[in-house]
């Protein structure tokens, strides 16, 4: 079962602990630039929620802005988000961690996901690579944060077919918007991602233009996925793509998340569900061979569907928040 939610950070603590010890003074910088550049808040907002006054908070900004600690992002992490970093690594051997601060907005959470995706996108990409692609919120959110552009001999490679009902959240597209922002050649699944049944998906498959599509998706040298959770208003009801009946159909079979659109249980195993067989998309058992594979996802709700996905994919390189960073913890005791 996934942990209670947790409350924020970002409560008003003052300038000092909750065991009474002053703050570091880089640690409040970054809380202060956060909360203003990231989250958006007014100064008054900033100094009443750190319990500060307005007059430190403009201080404050101002020489995070002279010594570098501002530019188009914060370049600083919280100490707190530092050390669940190591701490999921170690727990999950996962070689790259990044946990960004649960803001107080929780819809905020997928537009600093994304940003923290973008970047890390932007650092990690390299010529040659063939790079498949999910989709989701936070993958979208990724597109206004990835800087890269024009890097030789990228594919872009959708890893799941498209919505026929979509409303600005689409594999294809996202897909798309991808390999324009890298100079990359985008290939595409132009199939729908759920079909009437599996014999209709398995004649899809072997169709050429699609089969070629899906044997680029199994030499990937990096993907980017997300993980979805089976909640009732959880993206693929959102979308269309499965009704809330069908997902609690799902759930009493002992699903706990999907991967591109097909279902797994809590140890990460794909479900032997009629549903996983008329999904036109990567087998996720096979992504787990990618040398590098980012899952970007995060939120308190959806620390079952994180952990279960870790089991499935072993990725090299998680991307998070800090609600579902110490939820995912407190499940290894």
């Amino acid at each position: 079962m996934s942990s209670p939610r947790p409350s924020s950070q970002f409560g008003s603590a003052g300038v000092r602990s909750a065991h009474g010890a002053e703050r570091d003074p880089t640690d409040l910088k970054t809380r202060v630039a956060w909360l203003y550049f990231m989250e958006g808040m007014t100064q008054d907002v900033v100094a009443s929620k750190l319990g500060l006054t307005r007059q430190r908070v403009l201080k404050i900004l101002a020489n995070a802005r002279q010594d570098g600690t501002v530019q188009v992002r914060v370049t600083t992490t919280l100490s707190a988000c530092v050390a669940l970093e190591r701490q999921l690594a170690g727990a999950f051997g996962i070689q790259r961690c990044v946990v960004v601060p649960t803001p107080t907005d929780e819809s905020q959470l997928t537009r600093l996901l994304g940003a923290a995706t973008g970047a890390y996108v932007s650092e990690t990409l390299q010529e040659g690579m063939n790079v498949g692609l999910g989709w989701g919120n936070t993958l979208y959110a990724s597109l206004t944060n990835i800087t890269i552009r024009n890097i030789r001999q990228v594919a872009a490679v959708s890893l799941i077919g498209g919505l026929t009902r979509a409303s600005g959240l689409n594999p294809p597209e996202f897909t798309w918007r991808f390999a324009d922002l890298v100079g990359a050649d985008a290939y595409l699944l132009t199939a729908p991602v759920f079909v009437s049944d599996e014999e209709i998906r398995n004649t899809l498959l072997r169709q050429p233009g699609i089969a070629d599509v899906l044997s680029l998706a199994s030499r990937l040298d990096m993907a980017l996925l997300s993980v979805g959770d089976l909640s009732p208003n959880c993206t693929v009801v959102r979308c269309g793509v499965f009704t809330r009946e069908e997902l609690s159909e799902v759930r009493r079979a002992g699903g706990v998340a999907d991967i591109l659109c097909q279902f797994i249980d809590a140890e990460g195993r794909l479900l032997d569900h009629p549903f996983n067989r008329r999904v036109l998309a990567a087998y996720p058992p096979s992504l787990a061979k990618t040398p590098h594979l980012v899952l970007a996802s995060g939120g308190w709700q959806k620390v079952e569907a994180i952990r279960a996905a870790i089991r499935l994919l072993r990725p090299r390189a998680l991307i998070t928040d800090q609600s579902a960073a110490e939820g995912l913890l407190s499940s290894m005791t």
